[in-house]
């Protein structure tokens, strides 16, 4: 198989394994959403948020080091891996300890399951981190098929643990249970990385090696990625910490179930981006009149995703929230209680900000720029805390949602700003009024056509909702004009072009 082919394959496998993750994911949250209680589904969030910080900080970006180094110099990938290896075991294995160790110092968790759920989880953590290690060296090789698959039969396990738990074992929810469902986790990651450690070692000994000068020189290249990492994770997973620090556990199951819906979003416009990079860093040396035609089509592509996105979730949010959870997670206005389908209207603003800004921070990236990107985060992370100690004792998770608004548009105005001073990019927002307009029709139609397929198909009318918005949609682009040949063109030699840098 050429070089192109298997990086088309390894980016298709890689996409493909996504979306079935997210789907398991979905899975997943409606399992645990149906078996705990809204308090009990806030515990269950905060053990993963909360060992979030301490799982990143053992991360460090080392996967994509490693990714590197072996990429440059194949001769030393056995050298290479079990170094980083050794590098990475040391520090998941001291983070995850300070972290079963920190969850019991909160006075506020006290009484909680979140103690002894953190010290379980923490092997999941542990696994995962490990098989994301040994799996650079089928990312070096183009074989993330092999990860791929191993990733999704670990969380088919997982899942059909928790079906056990929910149905046989502990029909009941409890104490039990509740750890249980946390056991899964760790019993599907273990599963992961057992299938990834054997794939790997038929292409290279897993052996763990200690080599002082190479650790120096893979910490200098990965301490300034891994701390726009560490910002990256706090400033994204602090507001459920701070709701369950400041309010109590059931805003925070509110709060995670729209945080779910939300994830399953955001690798697009990563994704997105890292195709464009490539095409957009030749032509930043090439012509920049071509790179400012990429930086704008770019800009139309990702703003025609990100507009009805928000529309049709706005629209359907109820429902959405029904699908992947359980009614007691829904509002009930007239009795003054707001769920989890208001967190979702409120996010997906948030999510247009941050579908933006990407864009912005790979200009930034383009023009050798990127320590300014970390300068932002850091700035952003700080302003995040500060309004969400400020919002969240008045207006709970609703307070959280609205600062994440606010924080992803400082987050992209600041991004386009200083983006614009190293490179002048223009966009045409005729063609974004027509994209605006596009969607909300297909908004209107959708809201129309909901009670009619709701009376033959219930909630799950949302799925061909979905399909006929998608039509709807597509059609008042080509019919507006708001997609252009040129635009689809510049797409297409992105995709091929995705992966080789």
């Amino acid at each position: 198989m050429s070089t192109a082919r298997k990086v088309l394959s390894n980016t298709l496998w890689q996409t493909f394994g996504r979306l079935v993750m997210a789907v398991l994911a979905v899975a997943s949250v409606k399992i645990a959403t149906n078996y705990l209680s809204l308090e009990g589904y806030g515990e269950y969030a905060v053990v993963y948020e909360f060992l979030a910080f301490f799982s990143i900080a053992a991360d460090m970006g080392l996967f994509t080091i490693a990714v590197k180094e072996m990429s440059e110099d194949e001769s030393k990938v056995e050298k290479i891996i079990g170094n980083i290896l050794s590098l990475r075991t040391i520090l998941v294995v001291t983070m995850m300890a300070a972290a079963s160790i920190a969850v019991f110092l909160i006075p506020k968790y006290e009484g909680t399951r979140i103690p002894l759920g953190v010290t379980i989880a923490s092997f999941s953590v542990l696994f995962t981190l490990l098989n994301g290690t040994i799996s650079s060296v089928l990312q070096a090789k183009l074989k993330m098929h092999i990860s791929s698959m191993s990733q999704i039969i670990g969380k088919v396990v997982m899942i059909l643990y928790m079906l056990y738990v929910v149905f046989i074992a502990f029909p009941q929810a409890s104490d039990i249970g509740f750890y249980h469902l946390i056991i899964a986790g760790v019993v599907g990651n273990l599963v992961m990385v057992l299938i990834t450690d054997r794939a790997v070692r038929k292409i290279t000994p897993l052996n763990y090696k200690f080599d002082w000068d190479l650790w120096k020189k893979v910490l200098i290249k990965a301490i300034p990625y891994g701390t726009a990492l560490i910002l990256s994770t706090i400033y994204f997973r602090i507001d459920s910490i701070l709701i369950s620090l400041i309010k109590d556990q059931s805003e925070v199951g509110i709060y995670a179930v729209a945080l779910r819906v939300l994830e399953a979003f955001q690798i697009i416009p990563l994704y997105f981006m890292n195709s464009v990079l490539p095409v957009l860093t030749k032509a930043m040396k090439e012509s920049l009149e071509k790179a400012k035609l990429i930086v704008r089509y770019s800009f139309d592509f990702l703003t025609a995703l990100s507009i009805p996105l928000l529309v049709g979730a706005y629209v359907l949010a109820y429902p959405i929230i029904f699908i992947v959870s359980s009614p007691e997670f829904l509002s009930r206005i007239n009795e003054g209680f707001y769920g989890s389908d208001v967190a979702l209207k409120y996010l997906m603003f948030a999510m247009v900000f941050q579908f933006l800004g990407t864009l912005f921070a790979f200009i930034l990236l383009s023009v050798d720029k990127q320590s300014k990107i970390l300068y932002i985060n850091l700035g952003c992370v700080i302003f995040k805390i500060a309004a969400n100690i400020l919002a969240i004792p008045v207006f709970g998770f609703r307070g959280a949602a609205v600062t994440s608004i606010a924080a992803e548009f400082l987050v992209m105005a600041v991004g386009a700003f200083t983006a614009y001073k190293y490179f002048k990019f223009k966009f045409n927002f005729v063609t974004t009024f027509k994209i605006i307009i596009s969607a909300l029709l297909m908004g209107a139609a959708v809201k129309f056509l909901w009670p009619i397929t709701y009376d033959i198909f219930q909630n799950a009318g949302i799925f061909i909702l979905a399909a006929i918005g998608a039509i709807i949609y597509g059609a008042l682009l080509l019919a507006t004009k708001a997609v252009s040949k040129d635009m689809l063109r510049m797409l297409k030699k992105a995709d091929s072009s995705s992966g080789l840098n």
